[in-house]
């Protein structure tokens, strides 16, 4: 018999197959022999990052380069060795070149959703929109799946998040901070750092206030989901502005200068260092977002001297902090945007640019389960198409969930009782574990 492997071992549909244990023919000591031999797998990662590219990098000018196709299509740039042999990205990426061990490329993942909001949904949720549901990002189903301490944030963005919480409701909101860092300039979060001369009493006066307030408002609830969320960020601030850890995960000034270094000194690659604290401290999910990538114009100059140069380093040094920290084992990380560009180069400007693709794209994917230092999936000569199979965003989704050891196939229900599954047609993709 197969064994569908998921992030628990096998999903609850495969253990009907097989038969539920001591009901059906599979004892524990069957499973317990199934586990010994590898065919249950036990999630890896207990933590995750996800780092959106908003606008829609160039596939062909990043990670999946075609130095053979005509001059209107491969462009400017020229791909270059990585520490992996048969491996190659593009030229302006030489950091994460010498660490593609560290990581997969993903290749060949495609969609149909041009549009930049409708695309980002997909890729945040892993479920095609939908015009009456509103699905939750991975940060919000990570808040509910995954315990946090209540003086810890469970989901953080920097600056913002593309995908709310949906259908799950406000309490599994992230906690945004509306800021990166900058360099040369001390960092705090609105909310985290006592500003303008408020002493920790005066918070707890105020506190009590709002307890008194909430009896009060009690009688006229009108609408349980966002009352309970609105409660849940109160006291979870209240946790949190008074919470030690939760400051000092934020201080990123708290860092040698030599580790630090790594990162660079853009607000991209400080951003990066601050979501390594992040989930150092025991935060569970935290997005990180570098805009920018939409290249209808002026595509080759707006890469090669602002965009893959702040990619590489921040990236680069993440991919390096984690490992150093000893947590790159232990935190899964994506990288995407909503969709990649059209392999035919426009002629919108002197030198070109590119429009918006989502028939073939790339994602890296690293950490937990993930086997770092290949390359899986395959376009073909001109980056239009998938050559072989294609990978949907469900797909990456179901994956995704997998080596956090949450079951993509876990079903929720709305306010109004409406049963959903997580993720409704993605496969977990096996080759990115072997």
């Amino acid at each position: 018999m197969t064994t569908h492997r998921n992030c628990d071992g096998m999903v609850r549909r495969d253990m009907l197959k097989a038969g539920v244990l001591g009901i059906g023919g599979l004892s524990l000591a069957d499973y317990l022999r199934l586990e010994a031999a590898g065919d249950v797998i036990k999630p890896k990662a207990e933590r995750a990052i996800f780092i959106e590219l908003a606008g829609g990098p160039s596939h062909l000018d990043t990670f999946d380069l075609k130095p053979d196709a005509p001059d209107n299509i491969r462009g400017k740039f020229k791909p270059i060795a990585t520490n992996v042999p048969g491996i190659q990205i593009s030229e302006h990426l030489p950091r994460l070149a010498a660490c593609a061990d560290k990581y997969v490329i993903l290749r060949g993942v495609s969609h149909t959703l041009a549009a930049h909001e409708l695309g980002r949904e997909y890729i945040n949720t892993g479920n095609r929109p939908l015009p009456s549901l509103q699905y939750p990002g991975y940060g919000s189903v990570v808040a509910r799946e995954m315990p946090t301490p209540a003086d810890i944030p469970a989901n953080v963005a920097i600056p913002r998040v593309a995908q709310g919480p949906g259908f799950l409701g406000l309490k599994y909101a992230a906690l945004e901070t509306n800021s990166a860092p900058q360099p040369g300039r001390p960092y705090s979060v609105r909310g985290l750092t006592l500003g303008g001369g408020v002493t920790l009493q005066e918070i707890e006066s105020r506190q009590n206030l709002l307890a008194k307030l909430d009896r009060r408002f009690a009688e006229v609830e009108s609408d349980r989901q966002l009352l309970d969320g609105l409660d849940q960020f109160g006291s979870q601030a209240y946790a949190m502005i008074t919470s030690k850890r939760a400051r000092a995960a934020f201080d990123i000034a708290k860092e040698d200068p030599t580790f630090v270094k790594q990162f660079g000194e853009d607000s991209f690659g400080l951003s990066c260092l601050l979501a390594l604290r992040l989930v150092e401290s025991g935060v569970r999910y935290v997005t990180v977002q570098l805009g920018g990538w939409d290249t209808h114009q002026d595509n080759f100059t707006r890469l090669s001297t602002a965009l893959l140069p702040k990619l590489d380093e921040g990236l680069s040094g993440l991919f390096a902090g984690l490992a150093q920290r000893g947590l790159l084992d232990s935190t899964a990380v994506m990288v995407s945007g909503e969709f990649g560009r059209t392999p035919k180069i426009n002629e919108r400007s002197a030198e070109g640019g590119r429009d918006h693709y989502p028939r073939c794209m790339f994602m890296l994917l690293a950490g937990g389960g993930i086997q770092g230092g290949q390359v899986v999936g395959e376009s073909d000569a001109t980056a239009s198409a998938p050559l072989h199979k294609a990978f949907s965003p469900d797909d990456v989704a179901a994956t995704f969930y997998h080596n956090l050891g949450i079951d993509p196939a876990i079903e929720y229900h709305t306010e109004t009782g409406r049963p959903i599954t997580l993720v409704r047609n993605g496969q977990v993709i096996e080759s990115l574990f072997a």
